[in-house]
């Protein structure tokens, strides 16, 4: 089979043979065109895969605090004797959820005998605090508390009766440290929330002072 094409014959094999050839070369450019793809994904991804093992190298070699370290106790007591006696301890536990982040629980019970009138009036009270610090430097703290505390109250009746009453402590704390693992603090609070049964007057500040063993 003869071209139009002055100087150019092609007979019918070699013709066929070029019609096989131009499709294996589209086949081929069309699997590289995929695998080139295929490549780039790759490429893209093996980065994902180096950061997300190293996180997990770094997490491994990073050392875990030990419980014991994260775990502070500590409280405070308080007397006083003369015509107002009281007796009050209130020991407290704390956790370090992060190096300046803790939580806790503090237990309290109080025992006031009243001998300023005419008849002497003795009670006991107790409850419970929730409550957090955040260490924004070594020694001062933020603190936040709710406290729920069980008083004998009285009315002008003479009659008695024992009721919950919620406070919502926001303070500050200062601590220094006395030995190792050891600390004194001083903090100041006030209670927000100013429910109507409470003994205190309206914004009266809270102090406390105690030591802590690992705070």
């Amino acid at each position: 089979m003869k071209t139009d094409k002055p100087g150019i014959s092609i007979n019918r094999n070699e013709a066929g043979d070029l019609y096989i050839l131009k499709h294996i070369t589209i086949f081929y450019q069309s699997k590289y065109s995929s695998m080139k793809k295929y490549m780039i994904f790759l490429l893209l991804l093996i980065p994902s895969f180096y950061w997300v093992s190293a996180q997990d190298t770094l997490q491994k070699q990073k050392p875990k605090t030990p419980l014991k370290d994260k775990i502070y106790f500590g409280g405070s007591i308080g007397v006083s004797f003369g015509n107002y006696s009281r007796i009050a301890v209130y020991p407290m536990m704390g956790y370090k959820i992060t190096p300046k982040l803790s939580a806790g629980i503090e237990l309290g019970y109080e025992y006031i005998s009243d001998n300023r009138y005419t008849s002497t009036y003795n009670t006991s009270n107790y409850g419970f605090s929730l409550f957090s610090r955040y260490r924004f430097i070594p020694q001062l703290y933020l603190h936040a508390e709710y406290s729920m505390v069980n008083y004998e109250l009285y009315y002008i009746d003479q009659s008695r009766t024992r009721e919950w009453v919620p406070f919502l402590f926001l303070g500050a704390g200062f601590s220094q440290q006395l030995a190792s693992g050891i600390w004194a603090y001083a903090q100041i609070k006030f209670d927000v929330l100013q429910d109507e049964n409470s003994p205190y007057n309206e914004w009266a500040p809270f102090y406390t002072f105690g030591i802590s063993v690992g705070f």
